[in-house]
């Protein structure tokens, strides 16, 4: 047909200075939400007919427990959403280095967002966008080569 192939995933972050801080971020998450809603949400996906809804389900289990599925991989935010519900989870650089593995095996294309959206934008950009750049993974908008400083 004339077209390549091209892969991209779609993601949450979590990212912090330290790891016990982005770690302590998910735990309160996980934290504020309440039993009852927990249980509702996780019957509400059940009905889904979704493969990668019934795949993410596998993931958590339903269970607040073992959400790390990967190093630096957390499937608890699955627990109460639909469709995209894991999360980038650790220091600024655990972030970008597991960015960079998905690049690696051919991720080109990524979709991130955090809770809540404007303040984990400002951590990830502050903090893991930089790294990035400095492994020629993202260029600023506007920027078509690298700064030298």
């Amino acid at each position: 047909q004339g077209r390549t192939v091209r892969f991209g995933i779609r993601l949450h972050t979590i990212t912090r200075d330290t790891a016990d801080a982005a770690w302590t971020e998910a735990a309160r998450l996980l934290e504020a939400i309440p039993d009852e809603l927990l249980a509702e949400q996780q019957a509400n996906l059940r009905k889904s007919e979704s493969e990668g809804q019934r795949r993410m389900l596998k993931l958590n289990a339903g269970d607040r427990t073992g959400l790390e599925i990967y190093p630096n991989l957390w499937a608890g935010v699955g627990l109460v959403r639909g469709g995209a519900g894991t999360a980038l989870v650790g220091s600024h650089r655990e972030v970008a280095a597991l960015i960079k593995e998905y690049a690696t095996v051919g991720f080109e294309e990524f979709v991130l967002s955090g809770y809540p959206c404007l303040e984990e934008a400002h951590w990830f950009g502050e903090g893991v966008l930089p790294l990035l750049e400095a492994e020629s993974l993202w260029t600023p908008p506007g920027r078509t080569t690298k700064c030298l400083t």
